[in-house]
């Protein structure tokens, strides 16, 4: 088989596979939001629940990417620019989200946020806990995308401003930020994709109570119980396109920013 036959032969089984895993249950999911037309899909994702539970879910959304965007930043300064005892543990907690299954992760924010916890503090049933849930499993996702950058910047170009006088900040603003830039944005797209749709971390800890704690995820898996799968395709439909929208916006920028600083 020539190179050409192989280039071929790959491409056509990765649209065999992208068309399974993506196209068609997308299609699928369109397909059943659009049953009865857009007036139906309109009366689904404008009822007051479920308004309720997508603003829910865009809000604290947008909270966990702000707080996650900061302290993934700094947590992957710290890793590679510091050095310290128990490193290395404290390397392996930060992939522990991954690695956890996520109602276990809800189990162990329970465990440690709930009545009778350790610290005391009983969070259930409140937004907080939301928070809590989504900023714990979306932590990874900044960290991870800024380390690799932070460990390829070539520290020629710190040292030059450093020794022309530039403070630390104006060095890190100046030089440093625009090279992390684009990671800290691929990580926080991730984080906003990955809360969006986060479902086992926050299912057991926020109680789910309609108007107040119920996050689209949940929403959804509600009406599919209840047999309402128009409604269940019709608000997933809207986190899929925020999602999107969100990851375009996003990418348009890091690209436009890349050519700024070439």
């Amino acid at each position: 088989m020539g190179a050409r036959s192989a280039s071929l032969l790959g491409r056509g089984l990765l649209g065999i596979y992208l068309s399974v895993l993506v196209v068609l249950p997308i299609a699928a999911l369109l397909a059943r939001s659009s049953h009865g037309g857009l007036s139906a899909f309109w009366r689904e994702v404008s009822s007051p629940e479920a308004q309720a539970a997508i603003k829910l879910t865009l809000g604290v959304s947008v909270v966990v990417v702000i707080v996650n965007g900061l302290f993934g930043t700094l947590i992957a300064w710290v890793m590679v620019r510091d050095e310290f005892r128990g490193k290395k543990v404290v390397n392996a907690l930060i992939d522990l989200p991954f690695a956890l299954p996520t109602i276990v992760a809800g189990v162990v924010l329970l465990a440690l946020y709930g009545k009778g916890g350790p610290f005391g503090v009983d969070i259930t049933f409140t937004r907080a806990a939301v928070v809590m849930a989504l900023l714990f499993v979306t932590l990874p996702f900044v960290a991870r995308s800024v380390q690799p950058v932070l460990l390829e910047l070539d520290g020629s170009a710190e040292e030059a401003a450093a020794s022309l006088g530039a403070g630390r900040l104006t060095v890190f603003r100046r030089i440093v930020l625009p090279a992390l830039t684009p990671a800290i944005i691929s990580g926080i797209a991730l984080s906003f994709a990955r809360a969006l749709g986060e479902f086992g971390s926050v299912v057991l800890i926020s109680g789910n109570l309609p108007f107040k704690t119920e996050v689209g995820s949940v929403y959804i898996f509600g009406q599919i119980q209840n047999e309402n799968l128009p409604a269940a395709a019709a608000v997933s439909v809207v986190l899929m396109l925020f999602a999107l929208v969100v990851l375009a916006a996003l990418t348009l920028f890091t690209r436009s920013r890349s050519k700024h600083v070439r």
